[in-house]
């Protein structure tokens, strides 16, 4: 009897001790899974945070430079192939907003056309310009599309000469803001939001245009040779079409001031 006694003393024993145990490994479980869940929730937050400040940053095209106030960055993203090889697949992404004026020289088969760049207002459009610009991407391109009526410009920008080409980025848009076109504005043509690439039209005269296009320059010298364009008809007689006169761009130039 006694060592049944003893027996049963040591099974009740040994059997707390693996209870005991079970209890250490649960509790050891159950704070690993904690520790777990702390950094996967830690993870999700912060991906969370850079998810929304992509969003955030990809709203406009511009947003502050934290170093330097007077500086923006544009955001330019692929969009499709570059109707003409580029040196550099894209502009600059951080570009001075100083000085708050630049100028563009447009030397047109039929005369020049001097435009004041507004780099203050627009300046991450004028930035993909004046990118361009030094490339030599407007150099010898056909301007491939003249109107009239409520819409009176000229269309150009189009390596292509068909209306379809762009540089291989598009970027959004900017200073759409009680936007106007009156006769001598210069301003990127698109193909809805932010679709914007390196086709522009110069307005002759007044036209009626909602405010989706990023009005990005004034024509100070040379309205009269777009006039002049204007006059000499479209391609077939049409309102809307190539010009009846071919317009070649032979070089665009952007300097400061």
């Amino acid at each position: 009897m006694a060592g049944s006694k003893r027996e049963r003393q040591l099974a009740r024993a040994k059997f707390e001790r693996q209870q005991t145990r079970r209890v250490e490994q649960r509790q050891r479980r159950r704070r690993r899974t904690q520790v777990v869940a702390s950094v996967v929730v830690a993870a999700l937050a912060v991906g969370g945070f850079a998810w929304l400040a992509n969003v955030l940053q990809n709203r406009d095209t511009t947003t502050q430079a934290a170093s330097d106030p007077n500086r923006r960055v544009c955001l330019y993203s692929p969009s499709g192939e570059t109707a003409k090889p580029l040196a550099e697949a894209q502009p600059p992404l951080t570009t001075s907003i100083e000085p708050a004026v630049k100028t563009a020289a447009l030397a047109l088969a039929q005369g020049a056309v001097t435009v004041q760049l507004l780099n203050a207002k627009a300046p991450c459009t004028v930035n993909s310009f004046a990118f361009l610009a030094g490339q030599d991407y407007f150099n010898g391109t056909t301007c491939h599309r003249l109107t009239k009526g409520a819409l009176n410009v000229l269309q150009c920008g189009d390596p292509t000469g068909k209306g379809n080409g762009g540089p291989g980025y598009s970027f959004a848009d900017e200073n759409l803001t009680g936007a106007t076109y009156p006769a001598g504005t210069v301003a990127m043509a698109n193909g809805g939001p932010n679709t914007n690439g390196s086709q522009f039209f110069l307005v002759y005269a007044d036209s009626q245009l909602p405010p989706s296009y990023t009005p990005f320059g004034k024509v100070t010298a040379g309205l009269n040779v777009l006039t002049g364009i204007a006059k000499a008809g479209i391609a077939g007689g049409k309102t809307d079409g190539a010009p009846a006169k071919p317009v070649t761009v032979t070089s665009v130039t952007v300097t400061e001031g």
